[in-house]
């Protein structure tokens, strides 16, 4: 991709297409894979399309840079999976990893978040939040009550990640009505500091962007982590009541006008 020096001129549309759907898997290979070091059964190599079994059933969230050639201006993408799709899909994805029978048993209304990417040049900007504002947009249309996913951890050396997943353990689990708990054989424990012992800046310095971004908003986690072999990651169940989200947090993530 060849970037621009203007100032990003952002969009977010949701894919209508076959087109849309292969620019998200596009950029998806490109982070997943090229850069992270995922794979899966369904992972095409040759045409470099990061894709599986649930994206058919999916929304898929677009963010173009208009900045950008049209055929190459997807920098950014989210995807949603609702109750209806995780129907027709026969499960959520993140049932693979964690037992989601207390959510479903919840009566909230559910949707599932995945698949989150950016280009490295449009992170830790304003990129992220052009994304959140449209979530926020489908929360609101479909008065969705939980909004739920995986998030990782880049690698599957959890010495290496003790500090940041025990400070996830100690400071932000669920409540136990919430508390979906990961399944074996690939579960590892996250309290692997005692919660006295931990570092909490530094841990948090460890913690990935997005996962802080969920915790600002009042995201906490599930019981356990999973150890992802195929996708090189370490991965954790966020949970994210959207009442517990303030009004001040809500209007920051919410579309202007």
């Amino acid at each position: 991709m060849t970037t621009t020096k203007l100032k990003p001129n952002f969009e977010v549309q949701a894919a209508v297409d076959a087109t849309d759907l292969q620019a998200a898997q596009r950029l998806r290979y490109d982070i997943f894979v090229k850069e992270l070091g995922a794979d899966g059964p369904l992972v095409d190599h040759s045409a470099r399309l990061e894709q599986d079994r649930f994206d058919q059933f999916a929304t898929h969230l677009l963010l173009r840079d208009l900045n950008l050639p049209a055929t190459n201006n997807v920098v950014g993408v989210y995807r949603l999976l609702s109750e209806a799709g995780a129907a027709a899909a026969g499960q959520f994805y993140c049932e693979d990893e964690y037992d989601l029978t207390r959510l479903r048993r919840s009566g909230k209304r559910l949707l599932e978040l995945g698949r989150s990417c950016l280009h490295p040049d449009y992170r830790g900007g304003a990129a992220l939040m052009h994304l959140w504002r449209a979530v926020s947009d489908v929360v609101t249309r479909d008065n969705i009550d939980i909004l739920f996913g995986v998030a990782s951890f880049h690698g599957t050396d959890v010495t290496a990640l003790a500090s940041p997943l025990s400070l996830l353990q100690h400071r932000h689990l669920a409540r136990p009505d919430l508390r979906v708990k990961v399944k074996e054989p690939n579960a590892q424990r996250m309290d692997l500091i005692a919660a006295d012992q931990v570092d909490e800046a530094a841990a948090l310095r460890e913690i990935p962007a997005l996962i802080k971004a969920y915790l600002r908003l009042g995201g906490v986690v599930g019981d356990g982590a999973f150890i992802d072999h195929a996708f090189n990651t370490t991965d954790i169940c966020l949970i994210l009541p959207t009442d517990v989200i303030t009004a001040r947090r809500r209007r920051k993530f919410q579309s202007n006008g």
